[in-house]
């Protein structure tokens, strides 16, 4: 069987990425909590005319949640399926995935406190 080009192998790699962002959206509530959280702040973002560099790092701060929150997704239901019963090791597991969101989701809030702080009071 003859090998498939980078070119396919590529756009089938974008693919199943935009099939797995899907499937993310439409099965997890704390995604689309934090898209809407996503939404608004870019809403903020055009009503109180933030600078390039705010957008960048309002950008990276929103990317960083959702990809972080994916992978949470990801950690736990490959320990669901690992070990579908309550395992003290698999509980440290997500314990640990879901801090990470966390740690992050504190990081992006301190981003957003800093650009709109002063443009609010």
């Amino acid at each position: 069987m003859p090998k498939e080009s980078f070119l396919k192998n590529r756009i089938k790699g974008v693919g199943f990425a935009l099939r797995g962002a899907l499937l993310l959206i439409r099965t997890e509530a704390s995604i689309k909590v934090q898209i809407f959280i996503g939404l608004l702040m870019t809403a903020a973002g055009f009503y109180f005319e933030i600078s390039n560099t705010e957008w960048i790092l309002q950008i990276f701060a929103i990317a960083m949640v959702l990809g972080v929150e994916g992978l949470n997704t990801a950690i736990e239901k490959l320990a669901d399926f690992v070990q579908p019963k309550y395992d003290v090791k698999i509980g440290f597991i997500k314990d640990v995935s879901a801090g990470a969101v966390m740690l992050v989701s504190i990081a992006a809030s301190i981003i957003g406190l800093i650009i709109y702080c002063p443009k609010i009071f």
